[in-house]
């Protein structure tokens, strides 16, 4: 009877090591589905990520190529303005400027 209670007891051991075995093989399953599941769900937030800041930057150069075409326009317009002051200034001082280089021409100094 001992020799039947020994070969049970192997019998118990070898069933409980495979039970074993399939219950570390289910649990390392698991953990590379959850590891795949993470990755893909890590992908998928950079690639969200990665399509705000591009939106975002996007945003950013548009903005500041409107700004850079308003300021364009303002600063011909001030050029502009300064050149017809500039010339209004000079239509208006221009006959006594001729006036005075005549007068400095003409002039003998003895």
């Amino acid at each position: 009877m001992d020799a039947k209670r020994g070969q049970n007891a192997i019998q118990q051991l070898l069933a409980a090591e495979q039970e074993a075995r399939r219950i570390v093989n289910e649990a390392r399953k698991a953990k590379l589905a959850r590891l795949k599941q993470a990755k893909e769900e890590a992908e998928k937030e950079i690639a969200e990520f990665r399509a705000h800041m591009k939106l975002e930057f996007q945003r950013k150069v548009a903005e500041s190529h409107g700004d850079s075409d308003a300021i364009v326009k303002r600063l011909e317009q001030e050029t502009e303005a300064k050149i017809h002051h500039l010339k209004t200034q000079a239509a208006s001082i221009s006959n006594d400027v001729v006036q005075v280089l005549i007068n400095h021409v003409i002039t003998v100094k003895k």
